[in-house]
């Protein structure tokens, strides 16, 4: 057993599925099983009821869950200390970003910061929000822009900008005459909408749960760009954010918000805390910071 398989327990517990987590974690179903019975074994211990409905913890299950952190933080918190001490010697910047965010905010912020710093070496690499998240927590990167403030106490969380999800309907579809809607207008609708790798599928499907529905969801993508498409061909409907709509720029689409509750797509910077603070760190979150400030002033910069 090691911290990896313990991560791997973590991630079956919240998403009480092996299949589920398996998916989400890029391994085989029989590959993860493997994993925690290995851990079963060397700890002597039940974990998981296994049944055809699905899994359930243990008492001891429930006990190695709700203590995972007390091991997993300060392990977590030393590799970053590591990371950090050896990205600042290397004078190295590498950015995880979630798909989307860099429309956001421009990649001429990237292109610019590289001109005013020629010494300093940025990286970046895009996943889906959640895969941003789980590699930003495990280590990966120094800098993170994703989506929602889900950082542990090692981390700075940087509020960047928030945008509303609207629904996105063909102006053909009988819901485009409507001024507001609900999350039950959704029920019965084929819905096109971004994997369970993005935030924006979970907030959906957990608005419509909460509404006593399941959603019609006839496809699931890795992005933005798709949903649009199926709705412009009046297939179904989606659901989208302000600026990647003006972005597209399709004709015959049109957005309608949700009056029955929060429905927020917010972007964050994150970086990790080190003792000694990253002095080119603190020169690209300042170079961001600012640049968000002049594109709030001045929308027209991500023409």
């Amino acid at each position: 057993m090691n911290i990896k398989d313990l991560e791997y327990y973590k991630v079956v517990c919240e998403q009480k599925s092996i299949t589920k987590a398996a998916h989400a974690l890029y391994l085989t179903p029989q590959g993860l099983s493997k994993i925690i019975k290995n851990i079963e074994n060397e700890l002597e211990a039940t974990l998981l009821n296994r049944t055809a409905s699905g899994i359930s913890l243990t008492r001891s299950g429930t006990y190695l869950y709700q203590h995972l952190e007390d091991f997993l933080e300060p392990y977590h918190s030393v590799c970053s200390e590591i990371r950090c001490i050896e990205q600042q010697e290397k004078r190295e910047i590498d950015l995880l970003s979630a798909y989307g965010i860099l429309r956001l905010v421009t990649p001429e912020c990237l292109a610019d910061f590289r001109e005013k710093y020629p010494e300093i070496t940025l990286t970046y690499r895009e996943y889906p929000d959640r895969q941003v998240e789980q590699r930003f927590l495990a280590g990966e990167g120094n800098v993170a822009f994703t989506i929602g403030n889900h950082g542990a106490n090692y981390m700075d969380a940087t509020f960047m900008e928030s945008f509303e999800i609207k629904l996105l309907v063909n102006e053909e579809h009988p819901l485009s005459r409507k001024k507001s809607v609900s999350i039950r207008d959704l029920q019965g609708e084929r819905l096109y909408i971004e994997s369970p790798e993005f935030h924006i599928h979970h907030l959906i499907l957990d608005k419509c749960r909460e509404a006593g529905f399941e959603p019609d969801i006839v496809f699931e993508t890795s992005g933005f760009s798709l949903c649009h498409k199926m709705v412009q061909q009046n297939k179904g409907i989606s659901v989208t954010v302000d600026f990647i709509f003006e972005d597209m720029k399709q004709k015959g689409l049109v957005m309608i918000p949700f009056d029955d509750g929060a429905y927020e797509w917010s972007t964050y910077m994150f970086t990790r805390k080190g003792t000694v603070e990253n002095p080119d760190i603190r020169l690209f979150h300042r170079h961001v910071v600012k640049w968000m400030e002049e594109i709030a002033q001045n929308p027209g910069i991500r023409q």
